[in-house]
């Protein structure tokens, strides 16, 4: 019979693959909102950009929270963290995206429990109508 069944094994291997794609899904999506605000003109928020923060996972901490304050270590409000903060990961990976200048970027690195900070990419799927097999 031509019917398979995929073990358990096989199954559970696709699943850090899964994960990676919503993460980029994610981050596309990110993108997509503006850099700016109607009006506001100023150097820091036109040269703003995503970038996604990988950071250790709090311990005793909400995530978000922890997000929200290593932001504001570096933007100097909370309000300001808030606006910045795009997303925050807290299941397949420990970090956050955020709108950051590159000065913004260099500063957020050096807080403690950041591992890495990565400019956001767009990726394009390599799968089309007859590409599936």
């Amino acid at each position: 019979m031509g019917l398979r069944i995929r073990s358990f094994s096989s199954l559970f291997s696709t699943f850090p693959l899964l994960l990676s794609l919503l993460l980029l899904i994610s981050v596309a999506m990110a993108e997509s909102a503006p850099t700016t605000k109607p009006g506001d003109s100023s150097p820091s928020s036109s040269s703003a950009s995503v970038q996604i923060v990988y950071t250790e996972r709090p311990q005793g901490e909400d995530p978000e929270a922890f997000h929200i304050r290593t932001l504001t270590a570096v933007l100097g409000s909370e309000e300001a963290a808030k606006e910045a903060l795009l997303y925050s990961y807290k299941t397949a990976a420990s970090g956050f995206s955020a709108k950051l200048t590159p000065d913004q970027v260099s500063q957020i690195s050096k807080q403690p429990g950041v591992l890495q900070v990565v400019p956001s990419r767009m990726m394009q799927l390599h799968s089309g109508p007859g590409k599936l097999h």
